[in-house]
């Protein structure tokens, strides 16, 4: 598959695939100095990027499962979703879960992406539904073990 990117900040780098079986690759921050993220503090960190996704493809953005285990840094919204009409620049947005500040560095793998296919649904309103086994059954119902 082939993507369009377009760097929009000199000190913007591409992102890549660090092994040859990976599904997701790695975003880099683009930005000229160290940023700190404090305890619970929110950032929006640029890549210097943007893409143009295929319609029917989307990307979505996920932590870094090192970075979440060691420092507890994460996505703020869980995973990112960027849809194959947007095309502004790339922002990865972090929070900090642990207790002491975490410092940005520069070109930094800050984040993963993995880009996807999707289906459109079309809606039917409906009277009934189908029943299943579940049913309305929701948190819990289906048991720890």
């Amino acid at each position: 598959m082939q993507i369009k990117i377009k760097k929009l900040r000199e000190n913007a780098t591409l992102p890549e695939y660090q092994t040859t079986g990976a599904a997701g690759f790695d975003f880099h921050a683009a930005i000229s100095e160290p940023k700190i993220l404090k305890p619970n503090e929110r950032l929006a960190i640029p890549t210097g990027l943007s893409m143009e996704i295929s319609e029917g493809f989307a990307l979505n953005i996920y932590s870094r499962s090192g970075l979440s285990l060691k420092h507890g840094i994460a996505m703020i919204n869980g995973v990112g979703l960027i849809d194959a009409d947007y095309r502004g620049e790339i922002r990865i947005l972090l929070t900090n879960h642990s207790r002491e500040d975490f410092i940005v560095e520069p070109d930094m793998r800050i984040a993963q992406g993995v880009i996807f296919r999707y289906e459109s649904a079309e809606w039917s309103l409906a009277d009934k539904l189908d029943e299943t086994e579940r049913g309305e059954n929701g948190f819990g119902s289906t048991g720890s073990k």
